[in-house]
């Protein structure tokens, strides 16, 4: 059975938090904390150093993190179709690929089938259209407001029309796909971002950069619940 994603009408917008910059020394630790203070998935970013500039994790990795959040695993990589199934047997109980880095989307999700939430990625400069001909085999479309595996990018000012797009589009599609937002979070903009009707908020800087993390996710947990009547 497939993992219900999805928010009822009124509740707060759910929260995937990255882990890329959080204590790997004392990840068990950090992930305690995530899950103290009301995480709802443990986002990982995963890049190949090909399709962004980045290098991170791969699939043992993945498999090696014991938590009770679902784990949302995002994939930054150039072709992967050969490689999804591997992470689907870590344990990623979402996982999201690029249409920027594969010639054949359809072949992927096709491949992932029933087995995890299939999210699609689009990059700030790709046209929102691309996620139509894909809406009958997603239950994601997450939108990228700062360029992949680049750090200390503001969310760009573009990004609530292209939400509001993508969320036309999914209204006109008839199927109930979640529409998430990743990158340039803060604490200080949660709220006006959650205000843009997304029913995901990736973030993880935001928790992890300074002070206290379970603190400052609690923080951003309250910003994303106000924004939400």
């Amino acid at each position: 059975m497939r993992l219900r994603l999805g928010r009822a009408p009124g509740t707060d917008t759910l929260l995937s938090i990255g882990i890329t910059t959080a204590d790997w020394m004392r990840m068990g630790d950090e992930l305690g904390r995530l899950e103290a203070a009301g995480a709802d998935f443990v986002h990982i970013d995963v890049m190949d150093g090909c399709f962004c500039p980045q290098l991170t994790v791969g699939p043992p990795v993945i498999g090696a993190l014991h938590t009770k959040l679902k784990k949302d695993v995002h994939l930054m990589v150039e072709e992967p179709l050969e490689k999804v199934r591997a992470y689907v047997d870590a344990g990623a109980d979402v996982l999201t690929f690029h249409v920027e880095a594969t010639r054949q989307p359809h072949r992927i999700l096709q491949a992932l089938g029933s087995s995890v939430i299939r999210g699609i990625a689009l990059n700030p400069g790709t046209v929102v259209a691309a996620v139509e001909p894909l809406l009958d085999d997603v239950e994601l479309v997450l939108i990228l407001a700062v360029n992949p595996g680049l750090g200390g990018q503001r969310f760009a000012p573009g990004t609530e029309g292209r939400l509001a797009a993508v969320r036309t589009l999914i209204d006109r599609s008839g199927r109930n796909v979640m529409l998430g937002v990743d990158g340039g979070v803060t604490r200080e903009n949660v709220s006006s971002i959650a205000a843009m009707g997304v029913d995901l908020i990736v973030a993880g800087s935001a928790v992890f950069d300074g002070g206290d993390a379970e603190a400052n996710l609690r923080q951003l947990r309250a910003g994303a619940g106000r924004a939400v009547a």
